[in-house]
């Protein structure tokens, strides 16, 4: 499996971060111990991810969401509204 996904920075001016990955959990672990230079000094939380059988399918998404202002604002969209539903303090 192969992975697109969102992270949201924590603190008071949240930002996200999308990313590609094959081993989510250990891409996850990467970013929140500095070793990427986009995401260092910041502490992430995961609040989306898309799970694709090939990873030229999650390399296309991916370059779809950096590239595609609309399509990024409404998955961030989507995003916001979640975490909001659920009442979530980042």
């Amino acid at each position: 499996m192969h992975y697109v996904y969102v992270l949201i920075s924590e603190g008071e001016e949240p930002e996200s971060y999308i990313g590609m990955s094959s081993d989510l959990r250990t891409r996850f672990e990467q970013h929140n111990a500095g070793r990427n230079t986009s995401t260092r000094g910041r502490l992430w939380r995961l609040a989306y991810y898309e799970a694709y059988l090939t990873r030229n399918a999650a390399e296309k998404r991916e370059r779809l969401l950096k590239l595609n202002g609309r399509s990024r604002q409404l998955l961030m969209q989507r995003i916001w509204k979640s975490l909001a539903e659920e009442d979530v303090q980042l």
